[in-house]
């Protein structure tokens, strides 16, 4: 590892000509960012410009919110050298996930009340939806797509303040981002066997059915409300039961539909199977799995769509349920379709990464531009990390994305060295928060609100 440095400085330069043909100095300004991702220990602009050496705020911001480089062909390169890494392999996959990001205010493009995953709940933040691409238990992002609510897209003027190019404001669905982002890695040639993705993309009946309608295998986890057939519904047109009225128009099915846990319930206790279906640094991951063949049917095609239904119930924890569905060909095992449900559990290690050790919702950036300047800087240091995490694996197979960080802060040279710089930065702090007591004290006293007191 003692060359980690240098091999960061070989990777810069791999993608030194993205940024090259833009204002000067921008290939320099992109290295200052990356490393300040690594070794600030809060990656906002000012930490970063404390900590990286001949860095200043003002060309950095301007690296990030104004100049005119496109993230879009980096995310493609960031993809085929993941791909290198990670494609190609029996167990290489798509994961289809979405991150939200706590923000305060309502300036930052795409904020606005709804689920965010990080806190729990419902509240103000941004969502961006990611494509991921994995093999066992490495994985890196390589597309990603910020979500744009109907509030932003219904609001013109507002996406034009923040920068939002006049062809992206029109609402797109999370799905509709999705299938985009696969379609996209599939034509650029990424080498995937499947796609997987939680509960909200696969209670979605038209996302399923455009994947398979492309010949995309897919692990979907459903919900436990999910409905199901376990024989053919056949839908048809029921015949008019009287000259009167209108004719029936809607199809229906020739079966009953279950719920998923009404189904499960109703197994007696040698359906299930025992596997093994992953290593975990506490042993063997075993799990009951219970198998079927099933039905879908969304009451709108002709014909209902006949996948694989797998369900994992948790040992030690029997009322930890999880299901799922399946397009895989009808004589892929239940080892292996248990295997491929089991393998999205490593796309939530690298937002976790990319969160603590990259910065990637600890950015000052609200407009459209310096958010996507942000997550390709981001998803190049995850890039960075995973293939040294490779590359080191025979030698140093715990290798951690937070080991890297940490050995990259110390051996990277750091501006603040010195007894003088470190009062030189307190003097800078201090100066920009007098300014901004100073600002809020004339803004209530121009407001009138001190005079209502008196």
């Amino acid at each position: 590892m003692t060359g980690v440095a240098r091999q960061l400085v070989s990777f810069h330069e791999r993608y030194h000509k993205y940024f090259q043909r833009h204002t000067v100095n921008i290939a320099d300004r992109a290295f200052q960012y990356l490393k300040g991702l690594f070794q600030a220990d809060k990656k906002n602009l000012e930490r970063i410009e404390e900590r990286i050496p001949e860095t200043s705020y003002d060309p950095l911001q301007y690296f990030l919110s104004d100049a005119d480089w496109d993230w879009y062909p980096i995310h493609d390169q960031i993809a085929a050298d993941a791909d290198s890494l990670l494609g190609g392999h029996g167990d290489s996959a798509l994961y289809i996930d979405e991150t939200g990001i706590p923000k305060k205010g309502k300036m930052s493009v795409g904020v606005s009340r709804q689920w965010c995953g990080q806190l729990g709940k419902t509240d103000n933040c941004q969502v961006a939806v990611f494509a991921t691409l994995g093999c066992g238990r490495f994985s890196t992002p390589i597309d990603t797509r910020l979500y744009l609510p109907e509030s932003w897209t219904d609001d013109k003027k507002r996406c034009l303040k923040a920068k939002v190019p006049i062809d992206e404001i029109i609402f797109k669905t999370k799905h509709e981002q999705a299938l985009e982002m696969i379609f996209h890695a599939r034509k650029s040639g990424i080498r995937f066997n499947w796609v997987g993705f939680d509960g909200f993309y696969g209670s979605n009946p038209e996302f399923l059915r455009v994947l398979s309608d492309s010949n995309e295998t897919f692990m979907a986890d459903v919900h436990k409300n999910q409905h199901v057939y376990l024989e053919d519904p056949q839908p048809i047109v029921p015949k008019a039961i009287s000259k009167r009225g209108r004719k029936p128009t809607k199809l229906k099915a020739q079966t009953a539909s279950i719920r998923v846990d009404k189904l499960v319930e109703e197994q007696p206790g040698d359906a299930w199977k025992r596997i093994k279906v992953r290593e975990t640094t506490k042993g063997k991951l075993i799990v009951d799995i219970l198998h079927k063949t099933v039905w879908l049917w969304d009451q709108k095609e002709k014909n209902a769509r006949r996948w694989h239904l797998i369900v994992r119930r948790e040992v030690d924890s029997p009322n930890e349920i999880k299901y799922s569905v399946s397009n895989a060909a009808p004589e892929t095992s239940m080892k292996r379709l248990a295997f491929m449900q089991a393998q999205r559990y490593w796309v939530e290690r690298p937002f976790q990464d990319a969160k603590n050790e990259c910065g990637m919702g600890e950015y000052q950036a609200r407009g459209w531009l310096s958010w996507y300047h942000h997550m390709t800087m981001v998803m190049m240091a995850m890039l960075f990390m995973i293939e040294q995490r490779l590359h080191h694996q025979p030698e140093i197979p715990l290798l951690s994305c937070a080991d890297i960080t940490t050995l990259l802060k110390s051996i990277l040279p750091r501006r603040d060295v010195s007894e003088g710089e470190i009062l030189r930065q307190l003097d800078i702090r201090h100066e920009k928060r007098q300014a901004s007591i100073d600002y809020a004290r004339k803004k209530q006293a121009d407001s009138g609100v001190l005079l209502q007191l008196e």
